[in-house]
Order: C-alpha cells, then structure tokens, then sequence
C-alpha cells in the first residue's frame, strides 16, 4: 500500500509506493516555476529517499501538465532581500544561484535511479533537472527552452550537465539562441530516451519502472558510479578499478542471489512480487 513517506511539502506532492518515490512539482499556478523553497524541499525529499532504505527509484515529474517553467524569478528577487546568516560582504546572487546547482550535483550524483516524466513546458531549471535523469520520458505535446540569455543571465548551473546529455556543439546553439525544441528534436539530439503520447506517459512509466525495479539496487548504484567515473577516465586506466567493482559486486549477497536465481529459473529477491 502507497503510503507518505515524509511530512506534507509546500510546493511537492510526496508518493511512497513499492519502492518508488513519486515527487510531484507542485506549484501548477506558476508551471511549477521553482522558488527557493522548492530547490530546498527536492534536496529533502532526495536526502531521505537516500537514507530511508526503502527506496529504489525516484520519479519527478510537474502537476498541471507542465514539468517545469524554470527559477521564479520574483522568489527568487524576494529572497536577496530577506535577512539571512551570509557572511558581510557575500554575495547573495551567487549563494542563491549555488543552492540549484546543488540540487542539480544532488540529483546527478544520488545511487537511486532517477526518472523524469517531462510534459507540457520544460525550461530553466526544469531542463537541468531533465538533463541529470537516469530515464527522460517526455510527451508528445513538451517544449523545453533555454531562455536565460533572452533575459541577459546565463544557465549557469545547467551548463555542464547540458553539454554532458547533447554535447558541446547543440549546447551552444541552445545557449545563444533560446531556441524552443519540441518533442522530436529532442528525442533526435538525446536531451530525452523516449517519446509518447501524451495519454500513454503513464503507461511507458510503469514499463520503465518495472525494468528498473526487475535490477539490484546495489549493482545500479555501483554502475552509475563507475559510469560517472568513465566520462573523465580513460578505459585503460579503469581496468583494475572496474575489475574490484566486479568483484565485490559477483561475491556479494546481490551477485549471489541473482545467479542463484538464474539457476533455478526464478525472479531474484529484489523483484517487486
């Protein structure tokens, strides 16, 4: 039974079930613009789905039809101003722009595998979050925009992960152009793993999931590791790390159970029954 696994969020709607945490963006008034206290809230829910060992997967996604419209920029003004514990003379747009890429470093680097179900407008911040998930699924009907330079700042913290998912060259002409992609150009470029209608996202949802869910928890956080790992290394320098990764993975209890389980014709025991 789906149960809450955290007290009730301001600006998230929280899902516990069967191992999957459902994080819902929700501020559907605004395109689920994200405030201040929404950057801190998903880096809660991030840090006890991580700790509570009850979960595997964590799925983000935007109430109201849209995933996310990017900073609130009018929060984000307010609370330069607000009295706060910086230090004199520190600089409060720098500190608050930091609290993001956080976020963004959080979601980037978590053991949990992370899915993002991408509808309606996807911009700003909504794009770096799309760009650190392990899984994008985006509806037919997504836009996504990079419009920080039609504003006179820069994506800042979305830069690195933007030019880790579509490379250095798509990355620029995003950047300078503000461009609006829509669902086939981003499916074309990689931004995101898989296209639906817009009425079938639930249901490519539960596939994905249930692909997830059907691999040891321990195997996927160690391989996003060393996948992470491998973006800065070159393969032969990783020959004897990768082999101790191996190993530790074949002699532990998962590696035991899942050949075990091959052998005798079952599901392992991290099978959601």
């Amino acid at each position: 039974m789906a149960m809450p696994p955290f007290p009730a969020l301001a600006t998230l709607a929280t899902r516990l079930e069967r191992g999957v945490l459902h994080v819902t963006l929700n501020r559907p008034e605004v395109r689920n613009a994200m405030s201040l206290l929404m950057v801190q809230e998903l880096r809660g829910a991030l840090a006890a789905a991580e700790e509570s060992g009850a979960v595997r997967v964590v799925v983000l996604r935007g109430a109201g039809g849209h995933f996310c419209a990017g900073a609130d920029l009018k929060d984000m003004a307010a609370a330069r101003l607000r009295p706060g514990p910086a230090e004199p003379g520190q600089d409060g747009v720098a500190a608050i722009n930091a609290q993001f890429g956080e976020l963004c470093a959080a979601f980037a680097r978590t053991p949990l595998a992370v899915v993002a179900v991408l509808e309606g407008t996807v911009m700003g911040g909504g794009f770096g979050l799309a760009c650190v998930a392990d899984v994008a699924l985006a509806g037919a009907s997504v836009a996504f925009r990079l419009p920080e330079t039609s504003l006179g700042v820069v994506p800042a913290q979305i830069a690195p992960y933007l030019v880790e998912r579509i490379g250095y060259s798509q990355a620029k002409r995003l950047a300078v152009t503000g461009s609006r992609i829509d669902a086939a150009s981003a499916l074309a470029m990689g931004l995101v793993h898989d296209v639906h209608a817009d009425d079938r996202l639930d249901a490519a949802l539960t596939k994905v999931l249930g692909d997830i869910l059907a691999c040891a928890p321990g195997a996927i956080a160690a391989t996003k590791a060393l996948v992470a790992r491998a973006r800065f290394t070159p393969p032969a320098d990783l020959v004897a790390e990768a082999a101790a990764v191996f190993s530790r993975a074949a002699q532990g209890p998962e590696g035991r159970e899942g050949t075990t389980a091959f052998v005798e014709k079952r599901k392992p025991s991290w099978v959601p029954q």
